[in-house]
């Protein structure tokens, strides 16, 4: 590396993989003639911090033209939490007080770690669940890219390093709160609410997340007795890793290489010791097991100018980390158990299907968020935002704020496959938790990530593919103050028991933990 001219600043020994600095312009050429490496990929360049900040929202799939949701400012029922009643989701996999909840609610020493923009560990219905030791940051905020646009924004910590339970997006909370808010009497419950939920922060404040932080979470996680983990991102800045694509120059094919070799690795490594590795299957509403075309990628530039460009993708390409052996990629469905609108699919490539939203699976096709999955949100974005009345009650129709005595907690309905993949890490954390051995070791719960996929995909309710088989999505917009018909066709593939929409069925988190 001295060779060179790079100097390491970071190092992973239990991958092989380290970020080096260099200001050689042909440095990446240079360091591939040492034959002990494999591979090379920019670190993307940081620039200089602006004065005010504005955070681009994780990659969820937003919808324009929202009905109000009722206000609501729950009591709690004998058995139900406030806003049990908009959790569609949890009915639909029988996470309810009459459900899984009766039969084994997990178990806290089932240690669930949330690969994400961060998990705000003070929020009121995420708190007593979170194990701040344990919680890590392996991120460093960008203030902007190397074209001078704002990422992350301003730094507000030391060093641009948030703290361990901080989250200034909302998605990392929105999918914690999923998988494990307790059962307190406020607002709602998880789909595991007795397990501990562990903050592996590897993504940016603006929803971006990179090499190095995914293979740091993922190699901690491993050595410090995690059982599951949930990915509801892909590692920037390819939605498709090609190593051999002729639309990419050779300094791109190879940094795409290293992307799957890196990610690979440090999958292997977590799965070699007992972690289970869960995955948002994505929200592009292609077939991942077909040939595509990506216009989004690079996302982000590793040198001024660098755009995204349009390619053709063939299904040889990966997308990590879903694409990975040993991970479980995870569609949505709605309301309704149709697979979601936007969600990706593809027979052979997902596992299983668990609720994410599908915000225009109503009867008129108009966006509601009702039909979105609702979960907890940050107090301090929420004001940051001024999405807050003078009074503390929600201005916008996506939030909600339940209240128990003068503790209040926020919550927001937001769609995606980073909200299905949740529900799916929920029911694998009560199989560790049912079926779990003690870990020795270090006194917790441990479980063969192969029997926990076994399971969860032998409990799932089998789903057929729609008929026809070519289903037509359509769905309204508002754009300019007018209604806009949108139409989707996707195609399902496979039988009963496995298709490209529904993997082995639709998680259920009772029968999960039944037999």
């Amino acid at each position: 590396m001295r060779e060179a001219g790079g100097d390491i600043v970071h190092e992973n020994r239990d991958v092989g993989v380290a970020t080096v600095r260099s200001d050689n312009p042909a440095f990446i050429q240079d360091a591939m003639e040492e034959r002990a490496l494999e591979g090379a990929a920019h670190n993307r360049v940081i620039g200089q911090a602006p004065k005010t900040a504005k955070k681009k929202s994780a990659k969820v799939e937003q919808l324009v033209g929202t009905k109000n949701a009722v206000a609501l400012d729950g009591r709690p029922s004998k058995d139900k939490e406030p806003l049990a009643d908009l959790q569609w989701d949890m009915k639909q996999i029988h996470a309810t007080a009459d459900g899984s909840y009766k039969k084994e609610p997990g178990d806290k020493r089932v240690l669930v770690g949330v690969l994400d923009t961060g998990v705000d560990g003070d929020h009121p219905d995420i708190k007593a669940n979170f194990n701040r030791q344990l919680s890590r940051n392996f991120t460093t905020d960008i203030p902007t890219d190397a074209n001078g646009a704002e990422v992350d924004g301003p730094c507000e910590f030391k060093g641009c390093v948030d703290p361990d339970d901080w989250d200034d997006n909302d998605h990392g909370t929105h999918v914690a709160s999923t998988i494990a808010s307790p059962r307190n009497g406020l607002g709602m419950s998880g789909v595991a609410p007795n397990v501990s939920l562990v903050n592996l922060r590897v993504g940016q404040d603006s929803g971006y997340f990179f090499l190095q932080p995914t293979v740091d979470g993922l190699t901690y996680a491993a050595k410090n007795g995690i059982d599951v983990v949930n990915m509801s991102y892909y590692v920037d800045p390819w939605l498709w890793n090609c190593g051999n694509n002729p639309a990419d120059s050779p300094q791109d094919q190879l940094e795409q290489r290293t992307i799957v070799t890196a990610v690979q690795r440090a999958l292997d490594f977590a799965h070699e010791r007992d972690v289970t590795l869960v995955a948002a299957a994505g929200n592009e509403r292609v077939d991942y097991t077909k040939t595509n075309v990506d216009d989004t990628s690079p996302d982000f530039p590793s040198v001024p100018g660098e755009k995204p460009y349009e390619r053709t993708i063939p299904a040889s390409c990966i997308s990590m980390p879903s694409e990975g052996k040993n991970v479980i990629p995870v569609s949505s469905t709605g309301p309704s158990t149709r697979k979601s609108y936007f969600s990706s699919y593809g027979n052979g490539y997902v596992a299983v299907a668990a609720p994410g939203g599908d915000k225009v699976d109503t009867a008129d096709q108009r966006p509601d968020d009702r039909a979105g999955i609702w979960a907890a949100y940050p107090e301090r974005l929420a004001k940051e935002r001024g999405e807050l009345n003078p009074d503390g009650t929600p201005k916008v129709p996506n939030i909600i704020r339940s209240c128990k005595g003068d503790d209040c907690a926020y919550y927001q309905s937001i769609q995606g496959t980073s909200m299905a993949s949740p529900h799916a890490v929920g029911v694998a954390a009560l199989i560790v938790s049912k079926y779990g051995q003690r870990d020795r070791g270090r006194g917790g719960l441990t479980l063969d990530p192969r029997a926990v996929e076994w399971a969860l995909r032998g409990t799932a309710t089998e789903k057929e593919c729609p008929s026809p088989r070519a289903f037509e999505y359509v769905w309204y917009t508002l754009q300019d103050g007018k209604w806009v018909k949108n139409t989707s066709t996707q195609t399902c593939e496979g039988s009963k028991g496995q298709n490209g929409f529904f993997g082995s069925g639709i998680v259920d988190a009772l029968n999960a933990v039944s037999h």
